[in-house]
């Protein structure tokens, strides 16, 4: 199979890792409790990573408190270990098969904190662009060694990939820049 250099699927590619950025910013929550804070969290159950929501229902009784309940009687320990784990600072109260989870106030600490979390999901994003980056170079060396392209066009593309990079990894420090102000609103 021949590979073809194809900038619109590179920037498709890096889309996706900006929609998954977003996605997981917006788990983090900034005063009220949300469903969808619990979403970036997966559950080691029948012996691979599965994501919360596929083992647990996530409801929001009330403004301050998220309530999981968990399908499977054996996998309580597991989503209460993963949400332990998770770096939210979340301590879930266990009470049969429902996993009961009061939202701390957003404290100054809590909030850097929030922010750091923040910031790591932003360098995932960004390592995500570049992988991309890298993939679409490889494929324009290749074409370049098999002579499938010339020279000054596969110069010309390498710069394409490198703008499309650039514009990625701006606009993935302007989400960052945007929670890293909601978060620390009080």
């Amino acid at each position: 199979m021949a590979q073809t250099f194809d900038l619109p699927e590179l920037k498709r590619r890096m889309q996706g890792a900006l929609a998954t950025l977003k996605h997981e910013l917006g788990g983090l929550r900034t005063g009220r409790a949300s469903a969808s804070l619990l979403e970036p969290i997966h559950v080691e159950a029948y012996g691979q990573a599965t994501p919360l929501n596929q083992v647990a229902t996530i409801s929001v009784p009330e403004s301050r408190m998220l309530a999981v309940q968990v399908w499977d009687k054996g996998l309580v320990g597991a989503v209460d270990k993963a949400i332990r784990d998770s770096n939210l600072g979340l301590s879930p109260t266990v009470e049969g098969q429902v996993l009961r989870i009061r939202t701390p106030e957003l404290n100054e600490q809590r909030r850097k904190e929030l922010v750091k979390v923040a910031h790591k999901y932003a360098e995932d994003a960004r390592v995500s662009v570049r992988h991309v980056r890298r993939d679409g170079i490889d494929i324009l060396k290749k074409l370049l060694k098999d002579h499938a392209l010339p020279e000054d066009d596969s110069k010309r593309h390498e710069a394409e990939v490198q703008k499309a990079t650039d514009e990625s990894v701006r606009e993935i420090d302007a989400m960052l820049a945007q929670k890293e102000k909601e978060i620390m609103q009080v």
